[in-house]
């Protein structure tokens, strides 16, 4: 059933749990995450990368993981994520997005409270302060970026109406190019003082042990992508010689799914309060 980001962010934190995020690049990658959220009977969101809805084919995809949100037996959210042209925002609530996350980090504080607040003409909107550096659609090493200040996180979320804001705490999008430390004081500092949901990207290259810190210690949203990637790429690797007598593609498809279900169930288990 489609919902609204703001109610699985609700719902997740009367439980002190955490919403899954995950980044869908076709419908075999949907079909994963929607079976391992179904078995766990929690709500989740399907990302679409601003990439792929700019791309031919893009809103055909952002269509179809609409329609196989409302026939999903757990609440889902369609969510257009990391996108800085209104125009295409805008397109996305028209064809049933559920949120969007509208990324003005690499503006000035003003700018990008401005950008959002326009953003939100439309529906709900995710916004980001601070660098979480990297590409979210390739797996490069990078390191952190700038951090989010608590102070300018209170101001900016009060003038641009975020529905939740995306922190920048040394998690990054991609690959870490060293291993992660996550500045957790900053994370409570800027819980004490903003009003809305905070959310974690850039989950891939974190442990177990932080993605757990991280929902004990209130974070709404997690956002998954190249692990999802990772996974589909080498299972498609693994099992392609396999299925090439007799192009068995529907084999391939199944296996691809089966194979972000895998994924997406640990991460939905961290998320759980009771994991």
């Amino acid at each position: 059933m489609l919902a609204r980001l703001t109610e699985l962010l609700s719902e997740a934190g009367a439980r002190r749990a955490g919403v899954g995020a995950f980044t869908c690049y076709n419908l075999e990658t949907a079909a994963g995450v929607l079976r391992a959220a179904e078995a766990r009977r929690t709500g989740v969101v399907l990302l679409v990368s601003a990439k792929s809805f700019s791309s031919p084919g893009g809103p055909l995809l952002l269509s179809a993981l609409v329609a196989a949100a409302e026939r999903s037996t757990v609440p889902a959210c369609v969510q257009l994520d990391h996108v800085r042209e209104l125009g295409l925002i805008e397109r996305a609530f028209e064809l049933g997005a559920g949120a969007v996350m509208a990324d003005g980090s690499k503006l000035s504080l003003s700018e990008n409270a401005d950008f959002v607040r326009s953003a939100a003409q439309g529906g709900e909107v995710e916004a980001e302060l601070g660098g979480i550096e990297g590409d979210e659609d390739v797996a490069t090493a990078v390191a952190a970026g700038a951090l989010t200040d608590p102070d300018e996180a209170a101001r900016f979320v009060e003038r641009s109406g975020a529905a939740c804001l995306a922190v920048s705490i040394g998690n990054v999008h991609g690959v870490y190019r060293e291993p992660p430390t996550l500045d957790w004081p900053r994370f409570e500092a800027i819980r004490a003082v903003v009003a809305v949901p905070l959310t974690l990207h850039g989950a891939s290259g974190l442990s177990d042990e932080d993605l757990r810190r991280a929902v004990r210690l209130g974070v709404a949203k997690i956002n998954v992508n190249t692990e999802l990637r990772e996974r589909y790429v080498d299972v498609t690797a693994e099992r392609i010689e396999a299925i090439r007598d007799g192009s068995r593609v529907l084999d391939l498809n199944l296996a691809q799914a089966d194979a972000v279900a895998e994924v997406v169930a640990a991460k939905l288990d961290i998320c759980d309060s009771k994991a």
